[in-house]
């Protein structure tokens, strides 16, 4: 039996501890939350991280809380606080009330609590929407077919007045968190609470060498490869670049011209688990 559909029984026979909406699209989900907004203190985001992303677009800034029952592919942004798929572990967490003041970033007028980027893993992202089914198999597909075809695009990053780089990469990750999801460590010192946007830019390498990189990436090692430059920042920085192919949380975005990009600290309280370890 699939696994959304154990869920959604699940959340049927819980009706008298949950009041659950389905949305068919980011707007209706929008529209519920403001309707909704002073009937409960708790906003649980059943989904993947563009579902999650779509529901704390909705609560940033306020004191309301965010909950994720993961159940979409990667589940990067769950994964990194700990939820789990399973609703009385939900309902434990939402009983003890605890929360996690976290950043998040902005690029542009868009909100992004985990992972953004240009490159190898935008591109994926952009062929991924485009296939009617999910999984860790067709993701992985998805990324040997584009890395096959992966030229060095040129990117220029603006960090305040002084720093300046310019250079042709594979991809650029903006980063809250540490991973893409399926526990692939991208930007392994990443944490959501320190008020600092990590920045992973992989430079071109020779693609026999794709094994020892994706090695690092599981192994949470990656920012010690000679072909990645990591950096951190506190302060705004610009991204120019003729590649116009983002994403945002893994959902893709057409992005044209410059991308001013931000923080904002702790504007998001996310719920305590009690398998956390932020």
């Amino acid at each position: 039996m699939p696994v959304k559909l154990i869920l959604s029984k699940d959340l049927l026979r819980r009706k008298n501890d949950l009041s659950c909406y389905k949305s068919l699209s980011i707007d209706e989900s929008g529209t519920y939350i403001r309707q909704a907004f002073d009937k409960y203190d708790f906003f649980i985001a059943a989904g993947g991280d563009g579902t999650v992303r779509s529901v704390a677009k909705q609560l940033v800034g306020t004191d309301k809380i965010l909950g994720v029952l993961p159940m979409g592919s990667g589940n990067g942004f769950a994964r990194e606080f700990g939820f789990r798929p399973v609703i009385p572990f939900l309902l434990s967490d939402i009983k003890r009330a605890g929360y996690i003041p976290t950043d998040v970033i902005e690029l542009n007028d868009h909100t992004c609590l985990n992972v953004a980027g240009v490159g190898l893993d935008s591109f994926v992202a952009h062929s991924f929407d485009k296939s009617r089914t999910r999984g860790f198999w067709l993701y992985a597909w998805m990324t040997l077919k584009n890395f096959a075809g992966l030229k060095p695009f040129r990117v220029a990053i603006q960090i305040g007045s002084d720093e300046l780089i310019e250079e042709k990469i594979f991809d650029l990750i903006i980063a809250n968190t540490r991973q893409f999801g399926y526990n692939a460590f991208i930007a392994p010192e990443a944490k959501p609470n320190d008020g600092v946007i990590d920045i992973v830019i992989l430079k071109p390498f020779p693609k026999f060498l794709a094994p020892f990189i994706i090695w690092r990436l599981f192994r949470g090692t990656l920012n010690k490869s000679k072909y990645v430059k990591y950096l951190k920042s506190e302060e705004p920085f610009t991204i120019r670049t003729d590649e116009k192919r983002f994403h945002i949380d893994g959902e893709p975005f057409t992005i044209e011209g410059r991308v001013n990009v931000s923080i904002r600290r702790n504007a998001l309280s996310v719920l305590r688990t009690k398998r956390n370890k932020i």
